[in-house]
């Protein structure tokens, strides 16, 4: 930052609304030239997403995900990895587990170790809206029986499942922590 450059100030805090999940703001900011802008933008829950592991019948890694279901906020049925928000006062990695039994229907006996794979959270900032994401991978007991197929699907944890999945995920949350998984490899 330049020495004459001065920080952005907010003016006024016209609207906050809050709920559960989220909190919708609309406030006046004077930006450095001292021009009044209006900016709304909404505060989250953090999200936290998990990639499931587990060895298949023949020993091989695969990747565990709920069934797909149905999304409001795009309008369509699609696949994602087992995610959701933190509520106030819960550590991510207690989400993680409630999040793992809830979708895949998985007891914390089933987790022989949940790894984050950032554990400062990753910043989900737009002009619109904060949060941080944080992600998380859960190797399952080998002898944990797997999840109905009715409850999970199975992917390859290959570079060839990998790829299928990213064609089918359209959740940008779920890819970058797919992503940071694979690349941590």
């Amino acid at each position: 930052m330049s020495p004459d450059a001065r920080p952005w100030q907010v003016q006024d805090r016209f609207l906050e609304l809050h709920s559960r999940w989220m909190t919708l703001l609309g406030e006046h900011w004077q930006d450095a030239q001292g021009q009044r802008l209006e900016y709304w933008r909404i505060e989250k829950a953090d999200s936290v997403i998990v990639l499931p592991l587990q060895a298949n019948a023949q020993g091989q890694p695969q990747l565990l995900l709920p069934p797909a279901s149905f999304r409001p906020g795009v309008g369509q049925v699609t696949l994602d990895l087992p995610g959701g928000r933190c509520p106030a006062g819960q550590r991510p990695e207690q989400a993680a587990i409630a999040i793992l039994h809830r979708e895949l229907g998985l007891d914390a006996a089933a987790i022989a170790r949940l790894t984050p794979l950032n554990p400062e959270g990753w910043a989900v900032n737009s002009s619109f809206s904060n949060q941080k994401l944080y992600g998380f991978v859960a190797h399952l007991e080998g002898g944990t029986p797997p999840p109905p197929a009715s409850t999970a699907i199975a992917y390859p944890a290959t570079a060839t499942g990998v790829r299928q999945l990213l064609n089918q995920l359209t959740c940008l949350q779920c890819r970058a922590v797919l992503l940071e998984w694979r690349a941590c490899l």
